[in-house]
């Protein structure tokens, strides 16, 4: 088996890792660096809950192979919250009550964070265009759309 040395940015923290070829961004967050907010759903990058910022970029990490990210910037959900506060949207899901199990939400967190950071006043049909790639089966999405309303209309 063959392994590579990469570095990359996670969640502020310079990491340098040795991976086989064929591992995930998402084995490598969970079982490298022990960051398992981070969620391996369907493993097939069709539910999101492996989502996370990579560049800047929402990508389905159980798509992404490591070796790929040689030199990135990262952010998991739990790279969200600071200096001991949570993330405006992280707040917003929980006074909207978008949880329910809870298995897609660091997902949908990661997914409304960079729909955020690009258009920070995005329109209903923009939210839910963002959260097309996140599937949620207990929240019917009303709640967890009116949670990135909030934080839109709060800047």
């Amino acid at each position: 088996m063959s392994y590579h040395r990469i570095t990359l940015s996670v969640n502020g923290s310079v990491e340098q890792l040795d991976v086989p070829s064929q591992m995930t961004l998402l084995q490598a967050l969970r079982d490298k660096l022990a960051l398992t907010g981070t969620k391996n759903g369907c493993n097939a990058g069709e539910c999101g809950a492996c989502t996370v910022l990579l560049n800047g970029e929402p990508v389905n990490s159980c798509m992404t192979l490591a070796v790929e990210c040689d030199g990135a910037s990262v952010v998991t959900v739990e790279g969200l919250a600071g200096n001991g506060e949570l993330d405006p949207i992280q707040d917003a899901i929980i006074d909207e009550g978008g949880v329910q199990c809870g298995f897609c939400t660091p997902g949908v967190l990661i997914s409304s964070r960079a729909l955020l950071d690009r258009n920070p006043h995005p329109t209903e049909a923009e939210i839910r265009e963002a959260l097309v790639g996140n599937l949620c089966r207990c929240t019917g999405y009303v709640r967890i759309v009116e949670a990135v309303k909030q934080v839109a209309s709060s800047r």
